[in-house]
């Protein structure tokens, strides 16, 4: 089941840990210290590519006179709104470039272009995710109070419909996003409870529903109409189903790079007794273990804002954006030296395995192979009991860490000889 004992999982020490947090705050303080100009170029180009491919997408639709240019203008928009969202919005309103003092990238003041409020998404994302990632009864992003992706979630008759509930969350990603603070579940079953704030929740709903609102009359009333002076009721519909077409591209990429960076095999998940008193280190090694990289070249990098490294993203969600190839060279290398897994793999891969959790686990518990702790979605410590791997040693010959990478692997080469030899 779910990590109870990170330490002992990892197979490193308690002095272990704390040196590898040292190790990982001088990364931090290293690149604190070099932003600069640089950087600032950097999303001031961002911005601008963002912008032109915008402009760009609505001049095509609104001069669109034959299906492909229609289409041109249907992905250029999809594509501006993927940028808007992953490498400006999600980044910026992690505080990502705060440091700038600019109020028109900062923080506290950027609003996206998708149905979600930034102001009760910075609570979900920035604090309760990042804070407490992959803890389950804590983090809602473990299958979004919907989808079955760990054997820790009871199955329930519910989770047989796992893939229809990704496919319909993959389309109407930005709807998810707007309604997760709400906890609708939660609300309905404790409304009349006298403890529950039914007045933050309606403050809250009320915040959602303008959001919504405002998003629906843009794509779909007031861009439409602008298209009716050239096409008339045709124009309408080509720009309002443009923007459709722009929204679902940017959902399904969207639910496509987060769930590669938190479902594939190797992103682990967490008991809330590993959380109490957890230190910096332990908090960075947490994060380590429960993320997942994607691998497939800059322009994977840039669509993905950069999530393509996510591993690196949860350890310092509030460094820039561009930074995070060059840092994760380094994580590699510390991950090499204390012999734990980076986890990463093409989109089309990790992708796939994602999907591939979903679709098992909504099956119940005796139709799967795998044992509960040592499953590719899901793993413990205690796959290690009764092994000579449980704990790390070093060969006195070489100087190499036997931690947790060559464990594991050591279990399943053992258990894959067994297999061959029954």
């Amino acid at each position: 089941m779910a990590i109870t004992d990170i330490p002992e999982y990892a197979h490193l020490t308690a002095a272990d840990i704390e040196a590898l947090g040292a190790e990982l705050d001088a990364i931090r303080r290293e690149i604190e210290m070099d932003r600069g100009e640089a950087d600032v170029r950097y999303i001031r180009r961002t911005i601008a590519a963002h912008r032109a491919l915008e402009v760009s997408g609505r001049l095509m639709v609104l001069g669109a006179r034959n299906r492909g240019l229609w289409w041109g203008g249907a992905v250029a928009l999809g594509v501006a709104k993927v940028i808007e969202n992953m490498e400006l919005g999600h980044n910026i309103m992690h505080g990502q470039w705060d440091w700038m003092n600019d109020p028109e990238i900062h923080s506290t003041s950027w609003e996206w272009d998708n149905t979600g409020t930034s102001r009760l998404w910075k609570h979900t994302h920035n604090y309760i995710h990042h804070k407490y990632t992959n803890v389950l009864d804590m983090d809602d992003d473990v299958g979004y109070k919907t989808l079955r992706v760990t054997r820790d979630q009871p199955w329930t008759p519910f989770n047989a419909g796992n893939i229809v509930y990704n496919t319909i969350l993959m389309l109407a990603f930005e709807y998810g996003v707007a309604i997760q603070h709400l906890e609708l579940g939660r609300a309905i079953q404790k409304w009349n409870k006298p403890y529950y704030d039914r007045e933050k929740f309606k403050h809250d709903a009320k915040d959602v529903g303008k959001k919504v609102g405002r998003q629906v009359l843009k794509d779909y009333v007031i861009f439409p109409a602008l298209c009716v002076p050239l096409g008339g009721g045709k124009g309408w519909r080509r720009a309002m189903t443009a923007n459709l077409t722009g929204n679902v591209i940017r959902n399904v990429w969207t639910n496509a790079v987060i769930f590669c960076g938190h479902f594939p095999d190797g992103a682990e998940k967490f008991t809330l007794q590993d959380v109490d008193n957890e230190t910096q280190a332990e908090w960075y090694l947490r994060q380590m273990l429960g993320s997942a990289n994607l691998t497939g070249g800059p322009v994977i990098d840039f669509l993905s804002g950069n999530l393509s490294y996510q591993i690196e993203h949860h350890l310092f969600p509030d460094l820039p954006s561009n930074r995070l190839s060059a840092i994760g060279v380094r994580v590699r290398e510390l991950c090499d030296k204390y012999d734990l897994p980076y986890t990463a793999g093409p989109l089309h891969v990790q992708y796939f395995k994602a999907w591939r959790t979903i679709a098992k686990l909504s099956l119940p518990n005796k139709y799967l192979k795998d044992s509960a702790d040592d499953a590719p979605e899901t793993a413990s410590e205690a796959m290690f009991a009764g092994t000579e791997f449980a704990e790390a040693r070093v060969d006195e010959s070489t100087g190499r860490r036997f931690g947790l990478k060559a464990a594991r692997a050591a279990v399943h080469a053992r258990r894959h000889r067994r297999g061959l030899s029954a």
